[in-house]
């Protein structure tokens, strides 16, 4: 195991898989730049204990669903490390709303076994842990971000990271579901062989962009159809923090 990646907090199995890009020069050029960042005192989101929280969270050997996100929120006390997520407590952002009224209209009528909590996403509950927990990839394509400047951290090289984690899964892993919302995250998942995964697209939940095609995707129950079809358990989509 390199010194690089002996200190990052993340779980065996991705740091295995993983090894050789914390040695890489973008990688290290990263790091450079991150640390640079922080002697300037300036805030960079999330906290440095929580920029690999999604594969920390959810295992290599665990993934079942992967859902990719751009950059985490640039807004005070919003980014975890987890995509479209927010810590408990925390209004829920304009994406995470339609993506929890997407899941209470598909998931109302749905047959597949999941768990459901009354058929409705409970009111207050923002944060995806539990999600991450049964085995959906929360992964930003962008780890880090400077505050109140979104897309700030683009093109310093977690673009080249997080592309290796998808490439990883691919090759890794079969039967694994890809909800790819938007075309930036079509763009990640292009990689993705759809002979032994199950790639499912449609446009971003932004409000700006949800009512184009995300309202009626009806990509969680479609995602767990997949999922029972191969043995394995699928997704509580109501279980949220």
């Amino acid at each position: 195991m390199s010194e690089a990646a002996d200190k990052v907090r993340l779980g065996p199995s991705w740091k295995n898989a993983l090894v050789a890009e914390f040695e890489t020069g973008y990688m290290k050029r990263l790091r450079a730049f991150l640390v640079q960042e922080k002697q300037a005192r300036r805030a960079v989101y999330p906290r440095g204990d929580r920029i690999f929280a999604a594969l920390d969270a959810t295992p290599l050997e665990a993934v079942k669903v992967v859902i990719i996100g751009q950059d985490p929120y640039h807004g005070p006390g919003q980014a975890h490390g987890l995509c479209f997520s927010v810590p408990p407590g925390v209004p829920a952002p304009p994406s995470l709303v339609n993506i929890f009224q997407e899941i209470n209209v598909d998931m109302a009528d749905d047959d597949v076994p999941c768990g459901r909590n009354g058929g409705t996403v409970p009111a207050g509950r923002t944060c995806l842990a539990p999600w991450a927990r049964q085995g959906v990839l929360l992964l930003n394509s962008v780890l880090t971000v400077a505050a109140g400047r979104a897309g700030s951290h683009q093109g310093r090289g977690w673009e080249t990271f997080t592309d290796r984690v998808v490439e990883t899964i691919n090759r890794q892993r079969e039967h694994v579901v890809f909800l790819l919302w938007g075309s930036y995250a079509q763009k990640k998942g292009a990689v993705v062989d759809s002979n032994r995964h199950f790639v499912l697209t449609a446009p971003h939940p932004s409000p700006l962009s949800a009512h184009r095609g995300f309202f009626g995707c009806r990509h969680f129950s479609r995602a767990n159809a997949y999922l029972v079809e191969h043995d394995i358990l699928p997704i509580n989509w109501f279980d949220v923090a």
